[in-house]
């Protein structure tokens, strides 16, 4: 971890707890992109009620080819499939041409967990772990949602 890791990640915590309760039973999670370059491009975090996802938002907000070998800072793992027919935010990291994704913990939910095979399937580094205890108590009522009886690793 750079001290650049965790002040992009901090950043993505601080979108992530300014949507908390607004997202129904989705998690709030924050998204930061940043260039190859180091500079913030894009950033975002999960939409009233659940959509879009905060990767989804962030990579719209990004021009042209902005976010291509860049870095995306995610506070949960991207998501490896959607409940509707949308693309998933793992697959639009792909699309976007990141070289590297670093997330602070990775999700619980069956359609979530597995999104960070698929960016290392596509070639794309993958860092866990960078901020992981703001991760654990932001998302450990989430958690709970999924499966009552598990308690937080």
């Amino acid at each position: 971890m750079t001290d650049h890791d965790a002040h992009f990640m901090r950043r993505a915590f601080e979108l992530a707890y300014a949507q908390s309760g607004q997202t129904g039973d989705n998690p709030s999670v924050g998204c930061v992109l940043v260039n190859g370059a180091g500079q913030v491009v894009a950033e975002a975090a999960t939409g009233d009620g659940g959509r879009p996802h905060a990767e989804q938002s962030a990579l719209d907000l990004c021009e042209d080819d902005n976010c291509r070998g860049g870095t995306a800072y995610v506070t949960l793992e991207p998501c490896r499939q959607r409940s509707t027919d949308e693309e998933s935010c793992s697959r639009r990291l792909i699309q976007a041409g990141l070289k590297r994704v670093v997330v602070a913990i990775l999700d619980r939910h069956p359609k979530g967990h597995g999104g960070l095979v698929a960016l290392q399937d596509a070639g794309i580094a993958v860092e866990v772990g960078i901020l992981a205890e703001d991760g654990r108590s932001l998302y450990a009522p989430f958690f709970a949602s999924i499966d009552p009886n598990k308690t937080m690793d």
